[in-house]
Formats: C-alpha cells, sequence, structure tokens
C-alpha cells in the first residue's frame, strides 16, 4: 500500500487533561482534505490513552502497594479503547471497520481510515502502530505527541539536552532501553522500536499540536520533527 500512511495519535493529544476537542476537530477536517485529494489514500490512526489512561494507573498504586504491571497495563489499554472510539466515530462514513483492539486479527480495511488502539499488555500502542505497519506495508510511521523533536536527553531535567533532526535506530535504542513499564514516557516505545529497527522502517516524531506540520509530513513537504531509522 504505497499510499498508505500510518499514524500513532499519542493520547498526550487527543486527551491531555480532557478530550481536546478542537484540536481532533482540526485533525479530522485537515485528514479529510487530504484524503479527497487522491481516492487511493489510506490512513492508519493508533491512539494513544493520554489522561484517563494516567488517571486510573496513578488510582491503583494509590490504593494498593506494588501495583501488577499487567493490571496497570490494562487500564492503560482500556483508556485507548475510549480514545480510539471517539476518532472512529469521528470518521466513521471513512472507517468500515469497527475499532481495531488485535492488530493481528481480521481486518477488512475496505474505506480510507483505520482506527486502532492498545491491544495487550507488554508494550505501548505504538507497537500496534508497527504491526499494523508492517500487515499493511506501510514503510512510514508518523508519531505524534506533544514534543516537536526528540532530544539527547529529557530536556526536562536537562538543560544541556539538545534536539536532533535524525538519529539511528542503534542510538535511539540505545537512549530508550529495551523495557516497558506502563506509562513509560519516551518519544517511541523501547519494544516498537527493536521491531521497526527490524523491518527497517522509519518514525517520525513531531508535535501533532501543529497541524499544518502533520500535512507537510503527509505531503512529503518541509517539516519540524526527527526522523528515527
Amino acid at each position: 500500500m504505497n499510499n498508505l500512511a500510518v499514524i500513532s495519535l499519542g493520547g498526550s493529544i487527543i486527551a491531555p487533561d480532557k478530550v481536546d476537542f478542537t484540536f481532533l476537530k482540526q485533525l479530522n477536517e485537515n485528514l479529510r482534505t487530504y484524503l479527497k485529494k487522491d481516492k487511493k489514500r489510506k490512513i492508519i490512526l493508533v491512539c494513544g490513552g493520554g489522561a484517563p489512561a494516567r488517571v486510573y494507573q496513578e488510582a491503583l498504586r494509590n490504593i494498593i502497594d506494588d501495583a501488577p504491571s499487567e493490571e496497570q497495563d490494562w487500564l492503560g489499554i482500556r483508556a485507548t479503547h475510549i480514545n480510539g472510539q471517539l476518532v472512529k466515530a469521528m470518521f466513521s462514513d471513512l472507517c468500515t471497520d469497527n475499532l481495531i483492539t488485535d492488530p493481528t486479527g481480521h481486518i477488512n480495511f475496505k474505506g480510507q481510515v483505520l482506527v486502532a488502539a492498545g491491544w495487550k499488555p507488554g508494550f505501548s500502542t505504538d507497537n500496534d502502530a508497527v504491526i499494523l505497519a508492517e500487515r499493511f506495508e506501510g514503510k512510514l510511521i508518523i508519531n505524534l505527541s506533544n514534543i516537536a523533536k526528540v532530544y539527547t536527553d529529557d530536556p526536562k531535567t536537562n538543560p544541556e539536552a539538545k534536539p536532533l533532526d535524525t538519529i539511528s535506530w542503534e542510538e535511539f535504542r540505545l537512549m530508550v532501553g529495551n523495557n516497558w513499564t506502563p506509562g513509560k514516557n519516551t518519544p517511541f516505545d523501547p519494544i516498537a522500536s527493536k521491531r521497526a529497527e527490524k523491518m527497517n522502517m522509519k518514525v517520525v516524531c513531531a508535535d501533532g499540536r501543529n497541524i499544518q506540520n502533520t500535512m507537510a509530513i503527509l505531503n512529503g513537504e518541509e517539516f519540524v520533527g526527527t526522523v528515527i531509522g
């Protein structure tokens, strides 16, 4: 599918504290314009959990000591399902499949849009995006969150951290490590990174709140972000 765009839509921009419907409305309008220009174009949107995931995971940690990782993951996954169902409803006329919660299961993908959310514990929705890109022959994943670029370190804790335009998978994976913990805040999940490197995929990390920048990435124009791979 050469006309396929796979977008990992971070929960941090769908629901940073509550649902950002102004952002979603703009995204809806712009993606529809993009799809209308060429009926062969297709988009896969994979939705993260955002605030609902953090709120429920934190609640569990406050209720019981040593809250099991798997239970925290399930709370995060259910939060992605709420966000995903909202985005699926937004594109209901272009999306003939139900919300995808198992990227390896039966998928028609007859419409122009496919919407997916969390699958099972052990990784984030970034990994689901890689599995779907692999399945439908997408070579680029656009990873949209609330950060404009990948930094050499966490800029919140290290003022010396520098933004990067490009980084290899080898260097990136040294930064993020190999293990996943629920709610882990990395530009792209370590498990997804391992899989994307193996598949020789490219990932663009960019600030999803800048809709014009997202459209520039989709249209192959100059953009602000970091290319991994």
